[in-house]
């Protein structure tokens, strides 16, 4: 445990040494990010973070957990050069290089989610609602479908239909293709992880650990 703490600290001070040397102020378009001094503001599934070359920190000042940092790091390190035009909705395992990572994006997100919520629809909702979700303006077939925003330019769909006499409650989760361009497939992973862990949560904010 102590040599993987400390990889996950060598990885973390190597990251923000690389975000300290970014103009946050060429990125607020491209990103959907604030720039406040020398610290960029960006929204975490709808809570403010605040980057800048010492850490990433919550609005109260909190250094948050490894996980959001990663996320966060790579959000910023990945910028492209132009903003990528939305496109059509996959699954994850259709990204080109998803495949290492598909069976535990199914394990931490997916799964959990439709195990947590089988015939809990309404507590779904509820949770949905304080994690800020939304409707999304498409004509979809499920008993519940909602659009999140993990961050300005990487929103998620869930589609979730309840249990039955002949199924089983089922989640799939979808991102834009685009969303390739914002973040490796690991860090896509997370975000499944990291919204699996808030509903459960109720829909309230816990900064986690990658497990």
């Amino acid at each position: 445990m102590l040599e993987k703490s400390k990889v996950f600290e060598k990885t973390y001070r190597d990251y923000l040494s690389r975000v300290a040397t970014l103009d946050f102020g060429s990125m607020t378009e491209t990103l959907g990010i604030g720039v406040d001094g020398k610290e960029a503001i960006v929204p975490f599934f709808g809570r403010p973070y605040r980057v800048r070359a010492d850490g990433i920190f919550t609005a109260s000042g909190e250094m948050c957990g490894f996980g959001v940092s990663v996320v966060l790091c790579k959000y910023f390190l990945m910028c492209p050069r132009y903003t990528p035009k939305e496109g059509d909705w996959v699954s994850y395992k259709d990204f080109k290089d998803a495949a290492p990572f598909a069976e535990a994006f199914v394990n931490t997100a997916e799964r959990p989610i439709a195990k947590n919520f089988a015939n809990r629809l309404e507590g779904l909702v509820v949770a949905s609602k304080g994690l800020g979700g939304s409707s999304p303006d498409m004509d979809l077939s499920y008993d519940l479908s909602t659009r999140f925003d993990p961050l300005p330019r990487v929103p998620m769909l869930m589609l979730f239909n309840d249990a039955d006499n002949e199924f089983p409650a089922q989640c799939r989760l979808l991102f834009e293709r685009r969303a390739q361009w914002y973040l490796d497939m690991e860090c896509l992973a997370i975000l499944g992880m990291f919204l699996s862990k808030y509903l459960k949560n109720g829909g309230h904010h816990k900064d986690l650990d990658v497990p």
